[in-house]
């Protein structure tokens, strides 16, 4: 990806569910947007542009690109020199009570059947609460109040998802809330496919980078 987008590409290690709950993933998005801000690393201080910061994830790790830019929105002066541009999220990996369509549709579907989200939101989320918490379902609550502060800072969206994905009406609506609420964003849904699909095609992968690339230029 690094080659195909010409850009120094950083990959954030964070703690996984169940030993650390959400908010701990979004917790390492931020504390490693301070390691790069602070870096002295040649890669980073010689070869990056760290006030041109795009911060992308696939499926959960969509989930935390986008729930670790929210965390940081109201801050981005502490990030200096580092600058978030935009956020690229991939297969957003995002819940809710009420089934969806494509939800009903792919029930049983061989790469992420509806009992694997269901589990993983229950494992992941804070201790008490449902698949409507915000960190599940960003249409459910608070969505006005991010998305003014995004639109604030300027940030603009790219996501990507496809037909074949369980989670596509979810990605779907969540493009939708981002431009009633007057985010720039741009959505590249496709026919067929199915969740991640650029992890075991290559093809796809160097498509997705291509969009990637020119959302970036």
């Amino acid at each position: 990806m690094a080659a195909e987008i010409g850009a120094v590409v950083v990959s954030v290690e964070y703690r996984l569910a169940p030993e650390h709950r959400l908010p701990a993933a979004y917790e390492d998005g931020v504390e490693a947007l301070h390691w790069i801000q602070r870096c002295r690393e040649a890669w980073v201080s010689e070869y990056a542009d760290v006030s041109r910061c795009f911060l992308m994830g696939s499926s959960a790790g969509a989930n935390q690109a986008y729930f670790s830019g929210i965390r940081v929105v109201d801050s981005v002066a502490d990030l200096e020199p580092l600058k978030i541009r935009g956020l690229i999220l991939h297969h957003p990996f995002f819940g809710g009570i009420q089934r969806t369509g494509s939800e009903l549709r792919l029930e049983n579907d061989g790469v992420l059947p509806l009992c694997a989200t269901d589990l993983a939101w229950q494992l992941s989320l804070p201790e008490g609460v449902d698949r409507d918490h915000e960190y599940s379902n960003p249409m459910a609550k608070k969505a006005s109040e991010h998305c003014s502060k995004i639109e604030r800072v300027g940030w603009k969206l790219l996501v990507t998802g496809c037909e074949g994905d369980l989670l596509h009406d979810r990605q779907v609506e969540f493009v939708d809330m981002l431009k009633a609420n007057g985010v720039e964003v741009e959505a590249e849904f496709v026919r067929g496919d199915y969740h991640v699909i650029g992890l075991f095609d290559s093809s796809k992968a160097k498509a997705s980078f291509g969009l990637v690339k020119n959302f970036m230029a």
